[in-house]
Order: C-alpha cells, then structure tokens, then sequence
C-alpha cells in the first residue's frame, strides 16, 4: 500500500454511525484516512487527522469534485438507506441510492485506476435480509439469497454489480452481511428512533411515551457491537487481492427477541420501558447468520457483542449526543437528504 503508514482508505458513509466508528478505528490503526460525507457538519465527530471530502453518490460530478478518483488503497463502502418498512414505500428510493449510488462509486474509482492508480480492496456493507426468510436456524453463505423486500434487493444487485466489476482484476472486494449493528463509542452512537435499542432507551431517558411493540415480541434477530463490525471491516482490508471477491456474514448467531432486549434495557438502565401492543409486521419470525467463515478465515470474534454490554455502551453514549442533536436541531434548519450518510 501507498499514502501512508498502512495505505490510504476511503470510508463512504462516514457521517453515519458505523462510518464513524470505522474512520477512527483506521486512523488509530495507521492507516491515511478520508472521509467521504454529503454535509461536512456529518463529520463533526470524527478523529483530527481524518480528512473530510464533501460529495453524493448520486451526483457522479461531485465525486470527482472531492477527489474520488485519485486512487485508494482500499474502500469501505457503508453509505446507504437501511430501513426495512421504509423501502417499501419508497422501493425506487431504495435503487437508486444503494444500487445507482455504489454503480457511480465504481466508476469513480476506475477512473482512479485508469489513471495509474493502485486496484483497490474494496468492503462493502451489505445485509443478512438478502436471505429473506431463511427459517429458525443461522444461515452459512452457501444460502440463496431471496430478499423478501426492496432493501434488501437493491443490497443484493449492488452485490451482483461489485462482483462484476471484481471479474475484471480492476479490484478486489469483501462482502460483509450482517443484521443490527448497536452499542456506542466515544461520540458515535446510534440515534435512529426507527431501531429497536435506540427506540427503547429513548423511552427509557423520557424522550418517548411509549415502545411500540408489533406483534407478540418474539420475533427474534441478532445483535452485533459496533466495535465488533468495525473490527471486521479492518481485518477484511488485506483479505483480497485485485480479482478476488470473499462473502462473509458477520453476526453472533444468537437469537434475541424483542422482548428480550426491552427486559435488558430496563434491567440495564434500571428504568421502565412502556410499551404499548400493535398488530404484527410481515416480516420474518427469526433471521440469524452462521458466521464461522469468517472466524476461520479472519480470525474475527465479536468480543463485545453480548446484549447488556451493547445496550449498556449505546446508553452511556447515547445520552450526550441526544443533547447535542437537539441543541443543533433548535439552532438550524433540517438538511434534505437521501440517508444517513
């Protein structure tokens, strides 16, 4: 690698929660790393020494604008739209901006190549969902996919587009699909009121009445720490040569319920979380990942993904950011934009 101690990375998505906690846990690491971001104030959390380049997948000019085609080392691609129910509504939405999104990326970073530059590793953030409803047990990777909604498809034909582009030796590129991604780090934590931790410590600090629960609760799925993924995504930099492309699911293949991660919440924030019933959501009774590939072949182990550690460290950190995001939303007006990176 070149541009610094371990190689130059670019991290897509790094406004977004996991982006966050990646771009510093490189740069700790030693690696020269840039940050790609719609709105420079998405960077306001990350390390000094990371730089900040400004630009939207959507908009191929703006890549080129921030410098997207100057050649990396390696990329960890995570901007995305990640909201089940929401993609249903919005399934076009969904297309365009995980798959025309990642399509201009590629081509940005073949301009880099054809200028001379290094063919890149890239690791791209993909999701366990492209499975569909695999049934009770962990699925391996050997399983079909069969996504039953448009996030999880449009993530399976950005799959298929990378995969592609890996046939033509011009990258090489690791596929990490995983599920919940949760927990906190020193100013990056998970604000999303649409996911379950962060719904339910938001009722538990008396910033919402009540947690909506669809169905009876059992619904079960599973849960990695945010310092666990990240740990993935830097073991998998220098898995992969130009032409070679690995799939690795990345999850603890546990199953926790609904009900149980509401009785962890209250036993680890000692406060009540009300809850109020809903009819129930179509959507998979349990969705688990069999992750022993990558154990074996990266030697990962999600060493903090126990669930009391996850909703412990989301509360301790949770609890500064949602004061800044208010102040910050009293002092300006909300930004339009495609997601959350």
């Amino acid at each position: 690698m070149h541009g610094g101690k371990r190689g130059r990375v670019l991290v897509t998505g790094a406004g977004g929660f996991i982006g966050g906690v990646l771009a510093d846990l490189l740069l700790a690491h030693g690696y020269e790393v840039t940050a790609l971001v719609r709105h420079r104030r998405q960077a306001a959390s990350l390390a000094p020494g990371i730089e900040v380049v400004t630009g939207d997948l959507l908009d191929p000019a703006s890549l080129l604008d921030a410098g997207i085609d100057r050649g990396f080392d390696a990329v960890c691609h995570l901007a995305a739209l990640t909201r089940v129910r929401q993609s249903r509504a919005e399934p076009l939405r969904y297309f365009e901006t995980n798959v025309t999104g990642t399509v201009n990326l590629l081509l940005a970073l073949d301009r880099g190549v054809e200028a001379g530059g290094p063919p890149p590793a890239l690791v791209f953030g993909s999701t366990g969902t492209v499975y569909g409803d695999p049934g009770p047990t962990a699925v391996p990777e050997s399983h079909e996919p069969a996504p039953v909604h448009p996030y999880g498809a449009s993530k399976l034909a950005a799959e298929h587009a990378i995969a592609y582009q890996v046939a033509t030796g011009r990258i090489g590129a690791v596929v990490l699909r995983s599920f919940n991604v949760a927990g906190g780090a020193p100013g990056h934590v998970d604000l999303d009121a649409s996911r379950i931790i962060p719904a339910a410590l938001a009722v538990a600090a008396g910033e919402a009445e009540v947690f909506r629960i669809n169905g009876d609760g059992r619904a079960r799925r599973e849960y990695v720490h945010v310092d666990d993924i990240a740990d993935a995504y830097l073991l998998a930099l220098s898995a992969v040569k130009p032409g070679e492309r690995r799939v690795y699911n990345v999850g603890t293949g546990t199953g926790v319920s609904v009900n149980d991660v509401l009785e962890a919440v209250e036993r680890v924030t000692g406060r009540t979380v009300r809850r109020v019933s809903a009819p129930p959501a179509a959507e998979p009774a349990c969705l688990l990942v069999d992750s022993r590939r990558i154990r074996a072949e990266l030697g990962w182990t999600p060493t903090r993904s126990n669930l009391d550690r996850i909703i412990a460290d989301a509360w301790r950190w949770s609890r500064p950011m949602a004061a800044q995001g208010a102040r910050e939303t009293r002092g300006a007006d909300a930004v339009p934009g495609r997601g959350p990176w």
